[in-house]
């Protein structure tokens, strides 16, 4: 099997964030088992949820990598982005959960937040959509 070295990167990407993702899920279960409510902090429920979904995210971005008919280096570019946007988020969430700052981070939000989610919409809706945009090339427009 030959796949371009963006696609396979973006699979790494997957694999890695589904392995953030499974070791989240022990920090969701300790915090679960020692708890008086049995319940983990709401933010590392969020974050091994998040990661969950972004892992198969990733892999549908895979996908898209790997049918686009952009150069390599601009799939690469595209799919990175969304990546760094999903890693970004888990990130964030990973930080609450250890801060135990807040259950709602919109709640009392904090300097630059409404950038950072403006660039996160961004990147993320753009990133794909270039994604989209070189399959829909290579498929229906060749």
């Amino acid at each position: 099997m030959n796949l371009g070295v963006d696609t396979e990167l973006t699979l790494l990407a997957a694999g890695l964030i589904f392995l953030l993702a499974l070791a989240l899920g022990v920090w969701k279960y300790r915090q679960m088992a020692t708890s008086e409510t049995h319940l983990a902090h709401p933010y590392v429920d969020i974050a091994h949820r998040s990661a969950l979904m972004y892992a198969f995210a990733t892999l549908l971005i895979a996908v898209f990598v790997e049918l686009s008919a952009w150069p390599t280096w601009v799939n690469l570019t595209a799919a990175a982005v969304v990546v760094v946007f999903f890693v970004g988020a888990i990130a964030s969430y990973i930080l609450h959960g250890v801060l135990r700052d807040t259950t709602n981070q919109f709640a009392h939000p904090t300097r630059g937040l409404g950038v950072a989610m403006a660039a996160l919409i961004v990147g993320e809706m753009g990133g794909f959509a270039v994604l989209l945009a070189g399959f829909v090339k290579g498929s229906f427009l060749t």
